[in-house]
């Protein structure tokens, strides 16, 4: 369900690495959701270092719009960079698992699986 790469660069290393190798493998960066700085800005003691990172194939995403638009609600793919354990690690929810348990349709397995390897690829470059 979960891919995951653990990583001996730094947080912010990582997080950086990340960025470049979405943008290597011809995704676009929407937004980064920095939920440490989040959390504390509202008053929470949070400690630790996460950032998702929505990331996005505009050719995918059509695809996926054109089979079935109720999957928009599953767009854009997260990948985040967070530290656990004195260690960073880089992870997703795998597009395949997450698109099957929402729909049998061939079409967009087919599409999920393209997906999931260029983001397992570009985790794998960033770690």
């Amino acid at each position: 369900m979960y891919y995951i790469a653990k990583s001996q660069k730094t947080f912010a290393a990582a997080t950086a690495d990340l960025d470049g190798a979405v943008k290597r493998h011809q995704f676009g960066v929407l937004h980064v959701h920095d939920l440490g700085a989040t959390l504390r800005s509202k008053g929470i003691d949070f400690k630790g270092e996460c950032k998702v990172f929505e990331v996005c194939s505009p050719k995918a995403a059509a695809q996926v719009l054109g089979i079935d638009m109720d999957m928009n609600m599953a767009l854009p793919c997260r990948i985040s960079v967070w530290r656990q354990d004195g260690q960073t690690r880089i992870g997703m929810i795998e597009p395949e698992k997450m698109l099957a348990m929402l729909s049998s349709d061939p079409a967009l397995a087919a599409v999920a699986r393209e997906v999931g390897e260029a983001t397992r690829r570009m985790i794998d470059d960033a770690r």
